[in-house]
C-alpha cells in the first residue's frame, strides 16, 4: 500500500513576514518523535537529530533556524516554526558546495561549520564559514528559497563561526572564532567591520574576548544588542562537557564582562550550549518571552536541538531554570511551551519516511558531495531510481563514496524499511545496491551482481574512516527481478540490526548487531545507495519503493 510521498508535501508554509507562494502542506508528523505533548508542553529535543550548531532568527510570527551541513549537499538546511516547538524542514540555503571541483568528492568534517541566520529589513541573511577557505554569505527574500550564490566575505583559513550585527548606527560588525586546526590558534573572538550590504570585511579587526584562562576554546559567538549592552554569547569548555556564556559590555570592541549563564548542573543535559536567543511577541496584552535554541551532543545520534525558557536578571540572561538563584541555570526536560499563539498550531516534524512520489528528492536526502545528474532520477511512478556509479577515484571503502544517499537518526530508537528491485548490468560484476548504515565504521545490506546472478550481502567495515577494507558476507542468492525489503533497527545506545525479507512480513536476520558510530562531527547516517567498482558504457539500477521510518515494535517512542 502507498501513502502520501513525504516529498510531495514539501511545499512552502505561509509565512506572515514573507508573501506566501503555494498552499501550506499537510504537516508531517514523525511516528518516532514528538517533542510537542499535546497538551500545552513539550519535552525535549525539540529536534531530535543531527542539527548541530542552531542558529534561528524571528521574522515577525515566524522563527527560521540554520544549522551545520558540513560537506552534506543540499546544505544550510533551513527550518520553520512557529512556537519554536513544531519545526518543519522548507529547504536549503545551499544547493552545490563551492568551490565545486573542491567538493566533488566527500570532505568529511569540512565545508559548512556553524551558520548564523539574520533578518535584517525584509532580507534573510546567512553567513557561514568553511575552515579552509573563508567566511561566505548568501541571502534571500524568502526562507525557503531561492538563495543567492554565496559570496566571499573573508578569504582565509581557520575563521569560523561568524555572526553579523546591525547596529543602531548603521554600521556593519562580524564576530566570529578561530579553528585551532587551520589558524595555528583557538579560544579567542574577534569583531571586524563589515562593509554596509554585509557582503566584504573592511579591516583587520580586533580581538574582543581571550578564553586561554578561563573559557578554552571558546567559539561559536552570536552577538546582539540590548539595553546598550553589546551581548556575546558563546560556548566554552568544549562540546561534550562545555558551558555556555555570555560575554557583556557598552563598547562593541570591549572590555567584556563574563558569566556563566547554563551548564549541565543536576541534569542529563550534558554540555549543554551554542545556540540562538530568541524572542516571542508580546500576546493578549502580555510581553514578550525570551528562549535559548542550543545543542546537546548524543554521539551516535548527533548533536540534537533543545529549547530552553530564558529570562533577564540584572541586564544578564539566564537560560533554563535557576533554582538555586545564582544566575546559571540548568536545562528542563520538560517545560511549559511558547506563549506565542491563543490558538496553537499543528503538531508537525521534519520529514523522514518517503513513498518517492514526487519528482522532485524529498527534503530530508542529502549526498555526501556536490551531485550529478546521472546519480539518480525520480517519476510519478512510485519509485527512486538510483544508478550504480562509479567514483572517479576507486575509494577503498564506502566512507569516501559521494554518491549515498542519506539522511539524519531521527530518534535513539526507530525501525527503517525499503523496498527495492536491482537491475544491474549484465555486462558487469560487483554493483550493488542496499541500505547503509554510515559513520566512521558502517554496515550495509546490499544487493549485489557477479557472474553467477544476484547475492544478497552483508557488509561491515570498522575503522573505514582510516581506509580499513570492508568485510562481506554472502546471506543468499536472489533471483532476477526479485523484489527484496530491507531493514534496520536502531536501539537505544544506537546497536544496529539488519534484516531482510522476500515477502514484506517475515524477516531473517542479517549479521550481528552494529554498534553505530559518530561521522567527522556529526552523528550517524541511514540510507541508500547504488555503486560499482568498474567502469563501462552503461549502467545498472536499483528502484527503491520507499523508505519508512517507524517505532520498534513493542517499544513506545
Amino acid at each position: 500500500m502507498k501513502f502520501v510521498s513525504i516529498s510531495s508535501l514539501v511545499a512552502l508554509f505561509s509565512f506572515s513576514a514573507v508573501a506566501q507562494t503555494t498552499p501550506a502542506p499537510i504537516p508531517y508528523v514523525s511516528k518516532v518523535w514528538v517533542s510537542d505533548a499535546g497538551n500545552g508542553t513539550y519535552r525535549n529535543p525539540v529536534l531530535n537529530a543531527d542539527y548541530s550548531d542552531p542558529d534561528a532568527c524571528r521574522a515577525g510570527d515566524d522563527y527560521y533556524l540554520v544549522s551545520s551541513s558540513f560537506d552534506a549537499i543540499p546544505g544550510l538546511p533551513i527550518l520553520h516554526s512557529r512556537d519554536l516547538v513544531n519545526w518543519t524542514l522548507i529547504g536549503h540555503a545551499l544547493k552545490r558546495q563551492p568551490p565545486f571541483d573542491h567538493f566533488e568528492k566527500t570532505q568529511h568534517g569540512n565545508g559548512v561549520w556553524a551558520p548564523a541566520i539574520r533578518y535584517q529589513k525584509g532580507e534573510f541573511y546567512i553567513y557561514y564559514p568553511d575552515p579552509d577557505f573563508g567566511i561566505y554569505v548568501t541571502k534571500a527574500k524568502n526562507p525557503a528559497g531561492p538563495w543567492s550564490e554565496p559570496v566571499l566575505v573573508e578569504g582565509g583559513k581557520g575563521l569560523i563561526d561568524p555572526c553579523p550585527l546591525w547596529d543602531d548606527n548603521g554600521q556593519v560588525y562580524l564576530v566570529h572564532g578561530w579553528a585551532g586546526s587551520r589558524a595555528g590558534i583557538k579560544s579567542i573572538l574577534t569583531v571586524k567591520k563589515l562593509n554596509a550590504g554585509g557582503t566584504k570585511v573592511m579591516d583587520e579587526g580586533a580581538i574582543v574576548y581571550d578564553g586561554h584562562e578561563t573559557d578554552p576554546t571558546i567559539e561559536g559567538p552570536k552577538i546582539y544588542k540590548r539595553n546598550g549592552y553589546y551581548y556575546i554569547f558563546a560556548p566554552a569548555g568544549g562540546v561534550p562537557t562545555g558551558w555556555q556564556l555570555v560575554l557583556r559590555s557598552k563598547s562593541i570592541y570591549g572590555p567584556y564582562e563574563r558569566k556563566v549563564v547554563m551548564d549541565q548542573g543536576k541534569s542529563p543535559i550534558n554540555g549543554p550550549h551554542q545556540g540562538a536567543w530568541v524572542d516571542t511577541k508580546p500576546l493578549n496584552g502580555k510581553p514578550g518571552e525570551d528562549w535559548f535554541l542550543h545543542f546537546q551532543d548524543k554521539e551516535a545520534y548527533g548533536r540534537v536541538v533543545h529549547l530552553q525558557p530564558m529570562k533577564w536578571v540584572n541586564d544578564w540572561p539566564v537560560i533554563g531554570v535557576d533554582t538555586d538563584g545564582d544566575g546559571k541555570g540548568e536545562p528542563v526536560l520538560t517545560y511549559k511551551k511558547p506563549a506565542v499563539s491563543a490558538k496553537g498550531y499543528p503538531i508537525t516534524t521534519p520529514p523522514e519516511s518517503d513513498e518517492f512520489n514526487a519528482t522532485t528528492l524529498g527534503l530530508q536526502w542529502q549526498w555526501q558531495a556536490n551531485p550529478k545528474g546521472i546519480w539518480h532520477t525520480t517519476s510519478q511512478q512510485g519509485f527512486l531510481r538510483l544508478y550504480a556509479y562509479k567514483a572517479p577515484d576507486e575509494p577503498k571503502n564506502a566512507w569516501d563514496v559521494p554518491n549515498l544517499l542519506l539522511q539524519k537518526f531521527p530518534a535513539e530508537t526507530f525501525m527503517v524499511t525499503t523496498k527495492l528491485t536491482f537491475k544491474p548490468n549484465p555486462k558487469l560484476e560487483n554493483e550493488k545496491a542496499g541500505m547503509i548504515i554510515l559513520g566512521m565504521s558502517y554496515a550495509n545490506l546490499a544487493l549485489k551482481s557477479s557472474k553467477d546472478g544476484l547475492t544478497l550481502v552483508y557488509g561491515v567495515c570498522k575503522k573505514a574512516s582510516e581506509g580499513k577494507p570492508e568485510e562481506e558476507t554472502v546471506l543468499t542468492r536472489i533471483s532476477a527481478n526479485t523484489a527484496v525489503y530491507l531493514r534496520v533497527q536502531v536501539s537505544k545506545n544506537a546497536t544496529c540490526q539488519f534484516s531482510y525479507s522476500l515477502d514484506g512480513q517475515n524477516f531473517t536476520k542479517a549479521g550481528d548487531g552494529f554498534q553505530a558510530e559518530v561521522g567527522r562531527w556529526i552523528g550517524a547516517k541511514m540510507g541508500i545507495f547504488g555503486t560499482r567498482t568498474t567502469q563501462t558504457n552503461d549502467s545498472g539500477y536499483a528502484d527503491f519503493d520507499w523508505f519508512r521510518v517507524e517505532p520498534v515494535p513493542g517499544v513506545t517512542p
